[in-house]
């Protein structure tokens, strides 16, 4: 994905913040307060998605790497809670990216925008073809 266009959904949520666009929604009750999936919640929301994309987000992430933002895969060395092939892709959000699951989330749903849409378009995908 090229990072321009990673960097142009990431502007896009930041002039909705500017603006003081309010984006919120009770957080589902079976999520942890303070959890990475509390945190990937509420920047779906932030990000712009409907709360109703949360389900398939949950899915793609906890099938991905259970929300941890270490995971590593070490036959394919994708990293980090949206498992980013190769991780250091995630460095254009941060410098912070192998350790900082806000860093991780916003690159992720970044990627997901622009390359299906939204989070049950990378579902799909990912079903279809075991990757997203």
């Amino acid at each position: 994905m090229p990072r321009e266009v990673i960097l142009h959904q990431l502007a896009m949520v930041a002039e909705r913040i500017a603006k003081h666009v309010p984006m919120t929604a009770p957080t589902p009750v079976d999520v942890s307060p303070g959890s990475n999936r509390a945190l990937g919640f509420h920047l779906l929301v932030e990000f712009g998605f409907p709360a109703d994309q949360w389900q398939y987000l949950d899915a793609l992430w906890t099938r991905e790497s259970g929300w941890n933002e270490r995971a590593d895969n070490p036959t394919s060395s994708a990293y980090g809670i949206p498992q980013s092939l190769p991780g250091t892709k995630m460095a254009v959000v941060g410098p912070d990216w192998r350790t900082n699951p806000d860093t991780q989330i916003r690159w992720g749903l970044a990627y997901i925008a622009a390359r299906y849409g939204n989070p049950q378009g990378a579902w799909a995908h990912s079903q279809r073809f075991g990757w997203y």
